[in-house]
C-alpha cells in the first residue's frame, strides 16, 4: 500500500462493533521541542509510556519504520520533495548522517525490512512494471487502497545493490516482515484471488499459504519467538459484503474502514481475533514478553479520523491507550532490545500532511498510573460515548447499535469478565446472542 493512501486518513469508522476502556477525553497535542531532525521532546504526563521523545525525521511523509538487528538504524519509506513516489530510506537512530535511499527512485515502493543479520533487506515494487508511478486508487468508491498486481517483493543489500527479485507472478506481494530466529518472511499476496498471508525462505522458495478466510488479512508481524502471528483482518459478512469485497479486490482495491486484530501460530493455525472494536485497527507488533500487543487504531472517535497507538494483552483484555496527540500515530514497533519505541506521527508538523519518524524510551508505566480516574469520571466518559449523535439512538439496524454492542463486548473482556453464551465453540467464545426482532408489520391488505 503506498504510504500517501495509508495516512490521508480514514473516512470514518465501519459499521460493526466498537470499543474501548471508558478513558478519559481525547488529549492535547504533547509538546515538542523546535527543530528538526533528533530533537528531543518534553516529558508528557499524558503519553507516561514514552519518555525522550526525538523525532528523527526533517518533515514531509515518511513512515513504516522498521529496525535492523543490531537496533541501530531503522528502514522505511518516504515520499522526497523530488520524487513522484514513495522510495525505500535507511536512518540511523541516533540522528547522525542523512538518510539513504535504498531503492533505486523508479516505481512505487513500500514495506521494508531487513533480513535476519541485518546484510541485506526486502521490500515491495512496482519498477520491474514500469518506472513510473502506478495511478491512485479510484476514490469514487469512497476511502479505500490500492492493491497493486505490480507489487513485487525484491531483496536487496542495506545499500540498494545487488537486487533480487523473490516474487514474480503478477499479484499483490507485498507487506514483507521478517523472522529474527530463521529469517522466514510472512507476507501478503492476492495470488489466490483474496488477500491472504504467506511465508516463504529469504531466497523466495518455499512459499506456504499461512490463511484461508474471505476478506483482507495483511500487515503480519512475528512474535519474538516466531512461533506466532500477529496481523489485521478484515471479515466481511457472507453475502453482499463479501461479494462486495470481491468486486473491490478485482479493481485491484480494499476498503480499510473495518480492521480487527488477529492472533495465530506461525503457521496459519489457531487463528482468533483478539480484538472486537469495530474500528480500523492497524500496524500490530508484539511487545518484547509476546504477551501484549502493540496497534494503531481510530477506535474511539466518532468522525473516525483521529489514530493513536493502542495496547492490549493477547488475550483481549487490558485494553489501553499509548498516545493522545491529535491526528495520526502509527506503526509502532519496538527495538531489538525493548527499549525503544520507534513509530510515524503527525505530531510537530512543519506543514499539513506531514508524518514523521519518531523513537521513544518506553517506560513501563502501570495502566493505573497512565491517567487517574475517578468512577465518576469513568461514568461520565461511559455515558457521553454511548449518547453521542453517532450512535444513531443506538436504533435497530443502526450502525449506532452494532457500535455501542461492540463497544460493551470490549469493555466486558478489559473487566476480566468471560462470554456466558451456550452453543457451539464458536459461538461460546463471544458475548453475544442474535435473536430476531419485529421492525414492522405487514396485514396483507
Amino acid at each position: 500500500m503506498d504510504l500517501r493512501s495509508r495516512l490521508s486518513g480514514f473516512a470514518t469508522i465501519a459499521t460493526i462493533t466498537i470499543i474501548a476502556s471508558s478513558g478519559g477525553a481525547w488529549g492535547a497535542a504533547p509538546a515538542l521541542a523546535e527543530g528538526t531532525g533528533a530533537t528531543e521532546a518534553a516529558e508528557v504526563s499524558l503519553e507516561p509510556h514514552l519518555a525522550q521523545l526525538r523525532q528523527l525525521t526533517p518533515g514531509g511523509e515518511n513512515a513504516e519504520a522498521y529496525w535492523s538487528p543490531d537496533g541501530r538504524e531503522l528502514i522505511y519509506q518516504a515520499h522526497g520533495e523530488n520524487e513522484t513516489c514513495d522510495q525505500i530510506y535507511r536512518l540511523a537512530v541516533d540522528g547522525t548522517g542523512a538518510p539513504v535511499r535504498v531503492s533505486n527512485g523508479t516505481g512505487r515502493t513500500t514495506c521494508a525490512y531487513f533480513l535476519r543479520g541485518g546484510e541485506r533487506v526486502v521490500y515491495s515494487s512496482t519498477k520491474s512494471a514500469s518506472p513510473e508511478c502506478p495511478e491512485p486508487p479510484d476514490r469514487s468508491h469512497g476511502y479505500v487502497w490500492a492493491v497493486y498486481p505490480t507489487y513485487e517483493i525484491w531483496s536487496a543489500k542495506p545499500d540498494g545493490g545487488d537486487p533480487v527479485r523473490l516474487t514474480d507472478n503478477h499479484a499483490y506481494d507485498a507487506e514483507s516482515t521478517v523472522c529474527a530466529t530463521d529469517g522466514t518472511i510472512v507476507f501478503t499476496s492476492d495470488r489466490d484471488g483474496d488477500l491472504e498471508l504467506y511465508s516463504m525462505k529469504p531466497d523466495g522458495s518455499d512459499v506456504r499459504r499461512l490463511t484461508h478466510t474471505p476478506g483482507y488479512d495483511g500487515g503480519a508481524f512475528f512474535s519474538p519467538d516466531c512461533k506466532k502471528l500477529v496481523w489485521r483482518a478484515a471479515r466481511p459478512a457472507p453475502g453482499k459484503e463479501q461479494e462486495e469485497d470481491a468486486a473491490l479486490l478485482a479493481k485491484g482495491l480494499v476498503r480499510p474502514g473495518k480492521l480487527e486484530i488477529w492472533v495465530g501460530n506461525a503457521d496459519g493455525g489457531e487463528a482468533h481475533p483478539v480484538t472486537a472494536l469495530g474500528a480500523a485497527s492497524f500496524a500490530p507488533s508484539f511487545f518484547p514478553s509476546g504477551r501484549r500487543l502493540l496497534f494503531s487504531s481510530n477506535y474511539g472517535d466518532p468522525k473516525g479520523r483521529e489514530f493513536d497507538l493502542w495496547a492490549v494483552d493477547i488475550d483481549g483484555t487490558n485494553l489501553e491507550r499509548i498516545t493522545r496527540a491529535p491526528g495520526f500515530d502509527g506503526f509502532p514497533l519496538f527495538s531489538p532490545d525493548g527499549t525503544l519505541l520507534a513509530f510515524s506521527s503527525n505530531r510537530n508538523q512543519k506543514a499539513a500532511g506531514d508524518t514523521n519518524v519518531f523513537v521513544a524510551r518506553w517506560v513501563d508505566t502501570p495502566v493505573a498510573a497512565e491517567l487517574p480516574e475517578s468512577a465518576a469520571d469513568r461514568f461520565a466518559a461511559d455515558v457521553s460515548w454511548l449518547a453521542d449523535d453517532a450512535r444513531e439512538g443506538r436504533g435497530v439496524g443502526t450502525r449506532g447499535l452494532a457500535e455501542a454492542a461492540g463497544w460493551i463486548e470490549q469493555r466486558f473482556r478489559a473487566l476480566g469478565l468471560e462470554p456466558g453464551m451456550a452453543g457451539s465453540e464458536e459461538q461460546a467464545a463471544t458475548f453475544r446472542q442474535e435473536f430476531d426482532v419485529p421492525t414492522a408489520i405487514d396485514s396483507g391488505a
